[in-house]
C-alpha cells in the first residue's frame, strides 16, 4: 500500500554561534499534493515549509515493526532527510529521502551518519490507516525451537596442528624433528 505525504519542516534560528539556523521534521500532511519547499507558516523567525511528497510505502512484511510503532507512547513515522550540497542548497538545505512508518527501517538509516532521521507523530487518520493495514496482513509467526542437524555433530579437532596453540606435541610435525620418540 502505498500513501502519499507531505512533510513539514520548521526553520527556527538557531542556538549557538556555529548553527545560524535549526531544521526540524515537525509533521507529515497524509494525501497532500507535491510541493518543492513552498512556505506554509512564518511566527517570527520561525518559518515551516512543505518541503516534499513523498509515499509511504507499507509492506506486509514489515507488520512486526509497524506494530512496534503503534504500541509507542507516541505513535510516529520517521522522516529521513539528507542534506543537499551545492547550488540548492540555500534554497532547499535538505532533500527528504523518504518516510517509513518501520522503526527498524529508521534505526539503519541512523547508522550510516550522512542522513538525519526524525521521528514525527502521526495523524489519527495515519494510525488507523495503518492498524487496518496490520489487521488485514499480519500473520503471527510460531515460535520453533532448531534442531540441531545430525550431521553437524562431527566432533571437533580442538586446535591440534593450530599453530597459535601451544601444544605438548604436535601430531603434524615433520619426522626430521622427531628426537628420542617423542614429537617436538
Amino acid at each position: 500500500m502505498m500513501v502519499p505525504l507531505g512533510v513539514v519542516i520548521r526553520k527556527t534560528a538557531g542556538v549557538t554561534r556555529w548553527a545560524k539556523w535549526a531544521w526540524r521534521a515537525v509533521a507529515v500532511v497524509p494525501g497532500a499534493t507535491q510541493a518543492d519547499w513552498r512556505e506554509l507558516r512564518r511566527d517570527g523567525e520561525a518559518v515551516d515549509y512543505h518541503a516534499a511528497t513523498v509515499t509511504l510505502d507499507l509492506h506486509h512484511t514489515q507488520t512486526e515493526a509497524y506494530l512496534h510503532a503503534l504500541s509507542a507512547k507516541v505513535p510516529s513515522v520517521f522522516v529521513i532527510l539528507r542534506k543537499r550540497i551545492g547550488v540548492d542548497a540555500a534554497r532547499a538545505p535538505f532533500k527528504v529521502v523518504m518516510v517509513t512508518a518501520s522503526p527498524f527501517e529508521a534505526q539503519d538509516y541512523c547508522e550510516n551518519g550522512e542522513d538525519i532521521v526524525e521521528s514525527v507523530p502521526m495523524p489519527e487518520g495515519l494510525v488507523a490507516l495503518i492498524r487496518d493495514f496490520i489487521e488485514a496482513h499480519h500473520e503471527e509467526e510460531a515460535f520453533s525451537k532448531r534442531r540441531r542437524d545430525k550431521l553437524a555433530e562431527v566432533p571437533a579437532q580442538d586446535g591440534i596442528g593450530d599453530p597459535r596453540i601451544v601444544q605438548a606435541r604436535d601430531v603434524y610435525a615433520t619426522p626430521h624433528r622427531a628426537r628420542r620418540g617423542r614429537l617436538n
